[in-house]
């Protein structure tokens, strides 16, 4: 059985009990306040009994788990003040991951991978563009066409838009006006890296659950501070990853400790604008997470951020300082407050407006899932580094990860856009070819709309070009007017 793990202190030790970190949490606070630095703190506790995490790091500053920390007078008076025995500084074994794969080793997802739904979601898509969206992922399916890249997406969605009529028997109406709206979305996307995003080698979530050759769990960080410019894009990243942590980890109930803690930083982006079809998933994927092993803490500036539905499943709690200066905040305090398990000692609407830097009103789940009494106390400090780190430090810890040179390369398999380009290129040579055999047996049938091989190179008419060529002569004479009228009702299949 894992040790508790110190997050704070009060007039008594406050621990996070292992077994119930898969009840998920949520940690709260204005800017300022400590919210990094308590993450930090969860994250190595969660590393040292050898649990993986992943975090995004939307400031920078927590790259510095990597490195062990230093003595300074702040420190110092904490570790006094909470009378820590045995505290040492110590980095945690962490790897490094971003989107554009510059400050980490890229991450990537293939296009069938994030399905229609979440690709609506980050092109802002109204039901009508959802549809016809769904419909190109289906025919992309029935036709073996793989969705791989953003290239292959928007040759799928060019295909089905110029031959929507052989598809609207079998899968309904394409509307055009809604082909074209996608595919300007998703230049919008390429624009902000989606390019890069969607591609292979997809990540390959086992890769995030891994431990070091001492038992610590590795601390993966996803360099969001260039992705937070596409907060849309950051959002359904992370959607994406639980989305798929959820599908394929196998149901374990209440392990001992989880297989992997999921930290959400700057939460509130999940669920700006957020379709009603699409909330309900993220709800269903919070609420049965927890069975598979995977503890998810949303990092926020207001709990109010966070849909209630959701808010009623995070347990563990650490709500830093909020302040006050609007009505709109006084509200925000209370509805805050409300949250907690009342303690009778503690005004908690009063005490959220007076915490200081590095404390929280907290409370964690007890052995039997009941939340703890809300206390006011003082978060413990971080073995490691506060602050980030140099980018040659960065860069070496790079180099010496268990998955250096495994994401580096992009692999451009054969897809959807190689085929259909493939078809396009075979489509004219197949006609000439044909052309070319029908004229050499002397009929009269590749003149209709085929070019003739004989004529010295010179094109001969076809036989619509005759028939029009015929009509101007004879169009003057009443017989010949009999004529035009005979000849095209019985092409056009009209009465003669």
């Amino acid at each position: 059985m894992p040790n508790p793990l110190l997050i704070a202190q009060s007039d008594e030790p406050l621990y996070l009990l292992p077994g119930m970190a898969n009840r998920h949490g949520l940690i709260a606070g204005a800017t300022g306040t400590g919210k990094t630095v308590t993450l930090q703190v969860m994250a190595e506790a969660f590393s040292r009994i050898g649990v993986p995490v992943f975090a995004a790091d939307v400031k920078g500053d927590l790259s510095g788990i990597s490195q062990a920390g230093q003595d300074n007078p702040k420190i110092a008076e904490r570790v006094k003040k909470l009378k820590l025995e045995d505290f040492g500084f110590v980095g945690a074994p962490a790897t490094f991951w971003d989107v554009f794969g510059e400050q980490g080793h890229p991450v990537r997802a293939t296009v069938s991978e994030m399905g229609p739904l979440l690709f609506s979601r980050l092109l802002n898509l109204n039901d009508t563009q959802s549809g016809v969206l769904t419909l190109v992922f289906k025919i992309a399916d029935d036709s073996g066409m793989l969705l791989l890249d953003l290239k292959d997406l928007q040759a799928m969605l060019q295909h089905v838009g110029e031959n929507a009529s052989q598809y609207q028997t079998q899968y309904g109406n394409i509307s055009a006006a809604s082909i074209g709206a996608i595919q300007r979305g998703l230049v919008a996307i390429q624009q902000q890296g989606g390019d890069k995003f969607f591609a292979e080698p997809a990540l390959n979530l086992d890769d995030l659950m891994q431990t070091d050759s001492n038992g610590n769990g590795i601390v993966n960080i996803l360099a969001a501070d260039k992705l937070l410019q596409s907060p849309k894009v950051y959002a359904t990243l992370l959607l994406w990853m639980l989305s798929e942590l959820f599908e394929k980890l196998p149901e374990v109930g209440d392990p001992e400790k989880p297989k992997l803690v999921f930290f959400f930083d700057e939460a509130h982006l999940l669920f700006d604008d957020l379709p009603s079809m699409l909330q309900e998933k993220v709800e269903q994927v919070v609420r049965l997470i927890r069975s598979k092993g995977v503890g998810v803490y949303f990092v926020t500036q207001n709990p109010m951020d966070v849909p209630a539905i959701i808010l009623g499943q995070l347990g563990n709690r650490v709500q830093h300082a909020l302040r006050a200066f609007t009505p709109m905040d006084q509200k925000a305090v209370k509805a805050a407050a409300q949250t907690f398990r009342v303690n009778p000692k503690l005004n908690v609407e009063k005490a959220i407006t007076e915490l200081g830097v590095g404390e929280a009103l907290v409370s964690f789940l007890d052995e039997k899932g009941t939340p703890g009494i809300v206390q006011r106390a003082l978060v413990c400090p971080p073995h490691s580094q506060i602050g980030p780190i140099t980018p040659q430090q960065r860069q070496q810890i790079m180099a010496n990860s268990n998955v250096a040179g495994v994401y580096d390369k992009v692999v451009d398999r054969e897809s959807a856009y190689e085929r259909l380009k493939s078809r396009a290129e075979e489509a004219p040579a197949a006609a000439q070819n044909q052309g070319t055999a029908t004229s050499s047996s002397g009929s009269w049938f590749p003149n209709l709309g085929f070019p003739s091989g004989s004529g010295g190179g010179r094109r001969g008419d076809t036989l619509v070009e005759a028939m029009m060529k015929s009509t101007a002569r004879a169009v003057g004479s009443s017989v010949g007017r009999q004529i035009v009228r005979g000849v095209l009702g019985s092409l056009l299949g009209g009465r003669r």
